[in-house]
C-alpha cells in the first residue's frame, strides 16, 4: 500500500473522520485485519483564522515538505478551505496533493451535474479556488450564495461547526441557501465544509449532495490501494 500524509487540524473535528473513513475504506479492500500507513500532521486551526495568505501559504509548503521527507507519496488536505494553498505549494514538491475539488467533479460528472452551487466558509466560497479548479478543468459552474447571506455562512462554520457545534439554527440556515442556490439553477450543492456533512445529511434534501469529506476520503483510500 502507498502512503500518504494527512494535513488535518482545520478542524481536528472532520480530521478524526478522515482518519476514520480513509481506514475503513481501505479495510473494504484489504480487510479488517490490518490497516495502512498514514502520516497525519494536525495544524493550529487559528493560523487559517489570521487569514494571512503568504502565512498559510508558507506554513503548508512546511508542511508539504516535512511530511514527503517522512515518506508520504501524496498529500491529502483534510479541509476544503486550505485548498486555497494549492497553486502554491504543488509547484514547489514532487508528490502529488489530491486535490478536493477532483473528487468533488468525478461525483459530478457520474451525476451528471454541470452546475453546482457551494456552501462554506466566506474563503471557500469567495476565494475562487474550488470554482476556478471545476470550470478549468471540468467545465463544472458553481453558484455561490448571494452577498448578504456570505457572513452568516461564515459565522456558523467558523464559530460553530469547525467547534464542534451543530445547532438546528444552523441546519435551518444551510438548508434555506440550498433552496435558494436551487432558485439560482443549482443541479446540486457542494457541502464545501468539511463539518457541513456532520450538520446535515445527504438525505435531508431533494438536490443531489455532495459531501466533500467521504469523497475526499474515497479519493485517499483509491491512492493508498492503487498500483501505478
Amino acid at each position: 500500500m502507498k502512503k500518504i500524509g494527512l494535513i488535518g487540524g482545520t478542524s481536528w473535528h472532520s480530521t478524526i473522520v478522515y482518519y476514520r473513513l480513509i481506514n475503513e475504506m481501505v479495510g473494504e479492500k484489504i480487510g479488517a485485519h490490518a490497516n495502512p500507513e498514514l502520516i497525519i500532521y494536525s495544524l493550529n486551526i487559528e493560523l487559517m483564522r489570521e487569514q494571512n495568505r503568504e502565512k498559510i501559504n508558507n506554513k503548508y509548503l512546511e508542511i508539504a515538505r516535512t511530511l514527503k521527507t517522512a515518506g508520504a507519496e501524496a498529500l491529502v488536505i483534510g479541509a476544503n478551505t486550505p485548498h486555497m494553498v494549492y497553486d502554491f505549494v504543488q509547484p514547489k514538491i514532487d508528490i502529488p496533493i489530491l486535490h478536493i475539488a477532483d473528487a468533488i467533479a468525478k461525483e459530478s460528472k457520474k451525476q451528471g451535474l454541470k452546475t453546482l452551487g457551494l456552501l462554506g466558509n466566506r474563503p471557500t466560497i469567495t476565494g475562487g479556488f474550488i470554482p476556478k479548479h471545476l470550470q478549468t478543468n471540468y467545465g463544472i459552474e458553481t453558484i455561490i450564495p448571494d452577498a448578504q447571506f456570505i457572513d452568516q455562512n461564515h459565522h456558523f462554520v467558523s464559530a460553530e461547526l469547525t467547534q464542534g457545534i451543530f445547532s438546528d439554527e444552523a441546519r435551518a440556515f444551510f438548508l434555506k441557501q440550498m433552496e435558494m442556490l436551487k432558485a439560482k439553477g443549482a443541479e446540486g450543492i457542494i457541502l464545501g465544509c468539511t463539518e457541513l456533512p456532520m450538520l446535515i445529511e445527504v438525505s435531508d434534501y431533494d438536490l443531489p449532495m455532495i459531501a466533500t469529506t467521504q469523497l475526499h476520503a474515497r479519493m485517499a483510500a483509491d491512492f493508498i490501494l492503487s498500483e501505478s
